[in-house]
């Protein structure tokens, strides 16, 4: 697709475990459309799925009645999503490298920094957002 015009779509969805993958179709749906290749999609949905994982458990503590916000921005070559929660506990920064965690936990951080294109953590009182942009490859 040449010149896509900047185009965004918002949801908002609960923090309740499960509500992620509402946030993983979606961005895979608009991808697809966008002409993203199935691997790409695929890597897609995985940092999606995990970045709004981390937002309900951690960011929100799992409180139903606080959204998570995902937000997609289209543009004409790449794709701009932004989670964004609550900050009931901030966002650690994004470690270079995984930790090994005894409780095998800890790898939705490392797994977006290594999926995404690009990869960016905003931390303020009351909120976190993290911004993940992923490129068309034409």
């Amino acid at each position: 697709m040449t010149n896509l015009p900047k185009k965004s779509i918002e949801i908002h969805i609960p923090s309740e475990l499960g509500y992620e993958k509402i946030a993983m179709a979606t961005a895979a749906a608009v991808a697809q459309k966008m002409g993203f290749s199935s691997d790409r999609v695929d890597d897609l949905k995985t940092a999606v799925g995990e970045a709004v994982a981390n937002a309900i458990e951690h960011g929100n503590q799992l409180k139903e009645e606080i959204k998570v916000l995902v937000a997609l921005t289209i543009q004409e070559k790449s794709l701009a999503l932004n989670v964004v929660d609550q900050g009931c506990r901030p966002i650690p920064l994004i470690p270079p490298e995984r930790i090994i965690r005894k409780d095998n936990r800890g790898w939705g951080m490392f797994l977006i920094r290594n999926l995404m294109d690009e990869v960016e953590v905003l931390v303020q009182p009351g909120r976190n957002e993290m911004r993940m942009v992923v490129y068309l490859e034409h």
